[in-house]
């Protein structure tokens, strides 16, 4: 686990800018890019030499000091940070039971079914859709790949289309993924994922080398439809208490809005489609 915490050390240092850290290099040139390992050790308040030992994973056991003024110098979030601490003491954080299937109880069926004015479904840790209301089914309508939204979105070329801003979705779901995958190792399923993408897709390799952690939670998507064009949505995760792990994902359109009346005109094209 130590070589995974370097690894990610690194990653994030490659990463880092000196204007995003207020530092300054009148007349320096650097040969590689991010910032150099004294830097981040003096940010962070650690010689250069014990930085330097944590990057190469000869020592693996950094204090929760050492670890909150590495969260500190490298600016990272809170997923960030906890994907952190789990990297340098993988014991504190138990072993995490791998169901053998995710199941979506009726109860929770029953309950995104409710929801007929937005699309509604439902994921687990690896963000594979386990089951969605009928506006959701409508949305993603003949396309490939909607087993999992990940693989959707690196494995299917319309998903350039489908999702206007792209890149930011993309990356999204990477920072989902490393937030998962990292510390987790008794999930055979996620290692294949990760290990399928990166042999299929260089921009996954691309996004995955960024070492970026972030769960997926709310903001606004865009997505378009070549029935009946462009929508935005307002994005919200809802957590099932019954069943750790898994999420409800609901993206509702304003009421009235163009999205509104376009999610309507989509729910008719596909009248009777799964």
């Amino acid at each position: 686990m130590s070589s995974l915490l370097g690894e990610f050390l690194r990653a994030r240092r490659r990463f880092m800018t000196v204007d995003q850290v207020g530092l300054t290099c009148v007349g320096d040139r650097r040969r590689t890019p991010g910032l150099r390992r004294e830097e981040i050790a003096m940010l962070a308040g650690l010689s250069a030499d014990y930085y330097t030992r944590l990057e190469q994973g000869r020592d693996g056991n950094p204090s929760t000091q050492v670890l909150a003024a590495l969260a500190q110098a490298f600016q990272l979030g809170p997923d960030a940070t906890e994907y952190l601490y789990k990297l340098a003491h993988p014991g504190a954080c138990g072993k995490r039971v791998v169901p053998l299937a995710d199941q979506v109880s009726l109860r929770v069926l029953r309950f995104i079914e409710k929801w007929d004015d937005a699309s509604v479904f439902v994921v687990n840790h690896r963000l594979d859709i386990l089951a969605k209301n009928r506006v959701a089914a409508a949305l993603f309508n003949g396309l490939e790949y909607t087993d999992n939204l990940i693989r959707l979105a690196f494995l299917n070329p319309v998903a350039r289309e489908f999702w206007v801003d792209w890149e930011e979705e993309a990356a999204a779901n990477v920072a989902h993924l490393r937030a998962v995958a990292g510390v987790d190792r008794d999930d055979p399923y996620l290692l294949e994922l990760v290990d399928e993408l990166s042999r299929e897709s260089e921009d996954f390799r691309r996004l995955w080398a960024r070492h970026d952690v972030r769960g997926r939670n709310e903001g606004l998507i865009r997505l378009h439809r070549s029935e009946v064009g462009e929508m935005t949505f307002s994005l919200e995760t809802l957590r099932i208490d019954s069943a750790p792990g898994l999420r409800i994902f609901v993206a509702e359109a304003v009421p009235g809005s163009p999205a509104d009346d376009a999610l309507a005109k989509l729910r008719v094209l596909t009248a009777g489609h799964r």
